[in-house]
């Protein structure tokens, strides 16, 4: 292993905040080599609707455009087991029943205001689904192409380390 390789990994452990699934998922390593849930058409635009709600299109694009639902259904294909992936879209399946009872139409059809508020219920209600969709999309968009280089300031060959550098007024987050 590599140097980088490992500050990488060292990071991510010490880091703390992530799970052990998602830090393989960034890595791209399988670690559930059982049976997975078999997602619909359906349930993946319900997955890039929400994922948009949480991280939306303002002046840059959001998670949708970012493509994190692919991330999302690839992580929890990869590497959480089936149970925990019934879990997750049973969630996102009582999400969709909530947004059929409070409008008489889905997700997709509810304005922003009303997605807005329908997560925030989510979020209140239903606390483990809430928070594993919301670590994996913001996951999937800032390790995207759209979320490295239009949401954070992207610098694709580094000059030298300074790492103290004060911010100017209105810039952008560096990716790393």
């Amino acid at each position: 292993m590599n140097r980088r390789a490992a500050i990488q990994r060292i990071t991510m452990i010490l880091g703390g905040a992530l799970s052990a699934q998602l830090t393989a998922g960034l890595m791209g390593q399988v670690i559930n080599l059982g049976p997975s849930v078999a997602v619909s058409e359906a349930q993946q635009k319900l997955l890039a609707e929400v994922a948009d709600t949480i991280i939306p299109t303002t002046d840059t694009p959001g998670a949708k455009a970012a493509g994190a639902e692919q991330f999302i259904m690839r992580v929890l294909r990869d590497c959480y087991v089936r149970e925990e992936q019934e879990r997750f879209y049973a969630g996102l399946a009582k999400l969709e029943e909530e947004s059929l009872k409070l409008s008489k139409q889905g997700f997709a059809g509810l304005d922003a205001a009303q997605r807005h508020e329908l997560v925030k219920q989510a979020a209140a209600s239903n606390k483990g689904f809430f928070l594993l969709l919301k670590h994996l999309t913001i996951a999937g968009y800032f390790c995207s192409e759209i979320g490295a280089t239009k949401a954070l300031e992207y610098l694709p060959i580094p000059g030298r380390f300074e790492g103290d550098l004060p911010l100017q007024a209105g810039q952008k987050a560096w990716a790393l």
